[in-house]
């Protein structure tokens, strides 16, 4: 389990560069343990629609501080192998989450608005 920090130092040795090249997107990667500090919080960004989403958000590439053009999938796909050995679809993690009632269903009208009120 490494921290955005390292996967940084990971990328820059694979694909050149420093490590703040890369920072910004690992850090992205792991922003979803800011709500939530356990390792559920990567069914979010690692698996293969979270890396997709990176994409979206960073870009297809990033110019290194060496000038290389660096693609961002890679750089995703290289820090969710370092943290889980494979990269799961999305489905992978939704399978081995429980269904509950509130994700489907409407919940009870608490307060019905009236014109005129």
């Amino acid at each position: 389990m490494a921290k955005p920090w390292d996967h940084a130092i990971e990328s820059s040795r694979k694909f050149g560069g420093k490590p703040e090249d890369y920072f910004e997107i690992h850090q992205m990667i792991d922003s979803s343990k800011s709500a939530h500090a356990t390792m559920k919080h990567r069914c979010v960004f690692h698996n293969s629609f979270g890396i997709y989403l990176i994409e979206r958000i960073f870009g297809i590439n990033i110019t290194n501080s060496n000038g290389k053009l660096v693609s961002v999938r890679e750089i995703a796909e290289l820090h969710v192998l370092s943290d889980l050995g494979k990269i799961p679809s999305l489905d992978d993690w939704m399978k081995e989450m429980e269904l509950k009632p509130w994700m489907g269903q409407p919940t009870k009208v608490v307060y019905e608005y009236k014109l005129g009120e």
